[in-house]
């Protein structure tokens, strides 16, 4: 299988629900990094998996996260976990066939992947 992959980065606060004490259960922030890998058994008639500049609207969805409280604009908790299914889930919209995993990073050590 090809895969490619494109790195996005945006910063945005968060507070988790794991009790009174956990620092995560504060409000907070990250500068993540989102990285999109697409694969394909095949190549196109160009050679390509995708032409990364066709991965603009991904950009967008990654772009209406930047500096917001990812609490009140996702649907769900705003773990690492769920933010890459959430955005998983939103490129498999985009690209059915060729979406291979969505990882999310909140710091330079961790990240957290979804992937089919």
């Amino acid at each position: 299988m090809y895969l490619i992959a494109k790195r996005f980065d945006f910063s945005a606060s968060h507070q988790l629900d794991l009790g009174e004490g956990h620092p995560c259960a504060r409000i907070h922030g990250h500068n993540y990094t989102v990285e999109i890998i697409l694969g394909a058994e095949d190549l196109d008639d160009k050679g390509m998996v995708l032409d990364y500049g066709k991965l603009a609207p991904f950009k967008e969805v990654v772009n209406g996260l930047d500096h917001r409280h990812l609490n009140d604009v996702l649907p769900v908790e705003p773990t690492a976990e769920n933010i890459a299914h959430w955005l998983y889930s939103q490129a498999i919209e985009l690209w059915p066939n060729l979406v291979f995993a969505i990882r999310v990073s909140e710091t330079g050590k961790t990240w957290a992947e979804y992937a089919r």
